[in-house]
Order: C-alpha cells, then structure tokens, then sequence
C-alpha cells in the first residue's frame, strides 16, 4: 500500500510572535518594499545667488569694439591751480617764486605765469600780480600785493610749507602788448585692454540619459540640464567679477602673462575717483562731506548707491532718525533714472532719499554680502560703489555715453559678446569637434572692457 510522505516547509520555521515592531518587518525591508516617497521641487537653500545685474542697473550697455583695447578722452580742468614749493622767499617787499618750483600738477609750470597775472593765495586769500619775470632776481617770478600794501613778511605766502596760486585773470596797463602765451585746453587720453573671459562643463553620454527624483524645472529630471544652466550662470558671474574687479599689469611679470590685464571698475575708482574710508556711514555729516566732494568734481545729481549689508543698514539708521525717503530741506525726491517713476525704483529694490540737491538711490549688493565671494571677510575691504546716473560728453567727438560701459568686441556680425557652443562624441547630435570621447562638452568665451568714463565722479566705500 502506498503512503504519503509528509511535506517540508518550504517557508522555513514560523517567526516568533513579539509585539514591537520589529516582528513583522525590519526597517531595511521595509524601504526595499516601499515605493520611495520624493518630494521633487529642488530647495534654494541659499536662495537666487546671482549676482549680475549691476552693470545694467547702473546705466552700464553694451556697444561693439573693433580693436584689441579701447580708448577715450577725458576733458581736463578749465582752470588750473599752480603750486609753489618751500623755496618762495620776500625780498624787498617783494615775493620771488623760482620757475623751476612752480607745477601746475603734472609738471614744472614753465612760462605759466607772465606779467601783469593776478593771482591769489589759495591758503592767506592774498591777491598778487606778477611784476616781471627774471629781473629782479634770475629764473624768478617776481610777485606783488594787488592793493600795493608792502609784503613785509612771510603772511602773504606760505614760504615754509609751500602752497598754491589760483591764476584770476591779469591787469594790464595802457599801451601794452597782448599777452606772449596761452594755455592749451588738454584732453587726458585713457586706454583699456579687452579681457577674454572663458568657461567650461561636460557631461557623459550615460548621465544625460539619467532620470533623477528632482524636478530642476518645468518637470524636467534630468540633471545634467540644471548643471549646465548654473555653469552659464556662474560664467556670468566671473565675468562681471572680472569686470569689477580686474587690475592692468604694469609690472616687470608682464612679459610671463598672456596679456597687459584689463581695469575694472574697482581699480580705476581707486586710481582715480573718491575713496571713502573707516567704515560705514554714522552722521549724516559724513554724506554731507561726500557730497561736497562731488560738488568739487562737477558731478550729476542723481547717483546710484550699491552697498554691503553693513552700509545699507546705517543709511537707514540716519533715514529713520529724520531724513524722510521723499522729501529733504522742501526738494521732492527725483527718479531720472527711473522715468520719474518712485513705483519703478521700489520694483526694483532700491530706496531713495535727497540731501543737498543730490538723490541717492540706494541697493544692497548680494556681491559684497555673499560669504564664498567679497562677504567671506569679517570686514571686507570693498564695501559699496556710488555711480553716476548720468551721460558724459567726449570732448573730441561731442558723443554722449554713460559713465559707465561695457564693450565687448564684434565685426561683420560676428560676437564675441557671449559665445556659447556645444562639442561631442556623438551624442545628442554633437559630432563637431568629435574625439571619439562619450560626452558633451559647453563651451562658454566672452571678449569685454570696462569703460569707466569720469573716474572722478565715482566713489567706492571701503574698510
């Protein structure tokens, strides 16, 4: 008779009864059983961290060069102030200044002065007229006072020291000759070479096809295009930092790079603007005295004022302790830049407030508060920029341009403005520049100078 064996369990042992959790299923299996539960939108953590942006708001554009640099030219000074150095010396009643001691600020004054010029002590108020020169003493402007009180002693001039003569006009007296010089109206030439910026990103064939959990926008999941997107949008970056921040290279190792460098706009504000020291402002007084410098360099009435965190705080501490954002002193509050519009200013995330006939519109900088970039130090040495929202005049071509501009190299329709360009190994339809390697190369060049026209009228804010 045939028996039937009995039957192994093919599950293994039954599990033992406990009431944790644990009993039924451990945690890895769990997650091994579970459809992963992503939450898709990809988190800003240290929010819109671009920082382009300034050289537009400011008035900055874009115009096409056909050379390797560009030059421009800056009217000089109408009237010039001659100083005199501590050789000066009253003889007779008399003020002799040596030729050789007396410089207009670029080099010794020959034949500045002749006779019958008025002039007057910059730091007594004294006025003087030239007698002759040479006679009295060799090689010397002879000087007397223009009431013909005797110069007595050394209180008409700074003979210790030395000083400066603003030159008034002359006087002259009948039946005399025309004078025998003149002064040329000089036009300072400034030059700047173009730098070439450039950028780079690859990805392989194998993570372009790749599915990620993250949406990197418009329900887009693949990665390597969010990756490609910041490149660009870093290159953007380094090239306006290069912009602002570029130096030339006069120096012996000039001959070790591949060019001179280019100026960018902290450099030329440095070498030839308003450098504003010792930290943010605490007085009003303290705008006070910037504005008195602008009014000693003829500057325009409206200015832009990009600031660190530090600085655009203490300008509204002294807006809150009495300087209204609309009105000051009865002068309503101007937005030229603006189209008039206080709508469009506050739109754009700047707040604006008048003193002393000048309008300041103020801006936080995410470059000067960044911790990776000018934020990284405890007190950083760059601390805002005040620009100009005005056009200049060159004073050979009569042309109008902003104060500030960018330039960036193109002829016969070709741009080197922002150059983009994609080489591969085939894939996605990349085959130029092919090496046979299975990836995308992102080309990214750009070829731009800064232009900063009337230096004077800048200011930069540092530590």
């Amino acid at each position: 008779m045939a028996s039937v064996g009995s039957l192994t369990d093919v599950t293994g042992s039954a599990p033992d009864r406990r009431t944790s959790p644990e009993t039924y299923i451990t945690l890895d299996t769990l997650l091994a059983k579970n459809k992963d539960f992503v939450i898709p939108e990809l988190v800003q953590t240290y929010g819109e961290q671009g920082i382009t942006g300034f050289l537009k708001l400011t008035g900055a554009i874009n115009g096409a060069a056909t050379n390797d640099q560009i030059d421009w030219w800056e009217a000089g000074r109408r009237h010039k102030t001659l100083a005199y150095a501590s050789g000066t010396s009253v003889l007779s009643e008399e003020i002799n200044i040596p030729e050789a001691d007396l410089s207009d600020g670029n080099s010794v004054a020959t034949s500045m002065l002749e006779q019958y010029d008025v002039v007057m002590d910059q730091g007594t108020g004294v006025r003087l007229i030239v007698k002759d020169f040479g006679v009295t003493q060799a090689g010397d402007y002879t000087l007397v006072r223009l009431d013909g009180a005797a110069c007595a002693s050394t209180n008409e001039v700074d003979t210790g020291a030395g000083g400066n003569l603003i030159v008034l006009g002359n006087m002259y007296a009948q039946g005399t000759d025309q004078p025998t010089i003149f002064n040329e109206v000089d036009a300072v030439k400034y030059t700047n070479p173009f730098a070439i910026v450039k950028g780079r990103h690859e990805v392989s064939g194998s993570q372009a096809t790749n599915i990620g959990w993250v949406d990197t926008g418009g329900g887009e999941y693949r990665w390597f295009m969010y990756a490609e997107a910041e490149a660009r949008r870093r290159f953007e970056d380094q090239r306006e930092m290069t912009l602002l921040f570029g130096e030339k290279n006069g120096g012996d190792n000039k001959a070790s790079i591949a060019h001179g460098g280019s100026e960018g706009y902290f450099s030329a504000v440095e070498d030839r603007g308003i450098n504003i020291t010792g930290g943010a402002f605490t007085a009003m007084s303290e705008v006070d005295d910037l504005i008195k410098q602008f009014d000693k360099q003829g500057a325009p009435a409206e200015y832009a004022m990009y600031l660190n965190r530090t600085q655009d705080l203490a300008i509204d501490d002294l807006l809150a302790s009495g300087v209204a954002t609309q009105v000051t002193a009865g002068l309503p509050g101007q937005f030229g830049a603006f189209n008039n519009d206080s709508d469009m200013a506050v739109k754009l995330g700047f707040k604006s407030f008048t003193r002393g006939g000048y309008t300041f519109h103020k801006h936080d900088w995410k470059l000067l508060n960044d911790p990776t970039l000018i934020g990284s130090a405890a007190t950083p040495k760059y601390q805002g920029a005040i620009v100009p929202l005005s056009q200049v005049t060159d004073p050979r071509t009569g042309n109008k341009a902003p104060s500030l501009a960018m330039y960036y190299k193109a002829a016969g329709g070709y741009s080197r403005e922002m150059e983009h360009w994609v080489t591969g190994g085939g894939m996605m339809g990349f085959t130029n520049g092919d090496t046979g390697t299975d990836q995308m190369v992102y080309h990214y060049r750009s070829e731009v100078a800064l232009c900063v026209r009337a230096a004077n009228q800048h200011a930069i804010l540092k530590a």
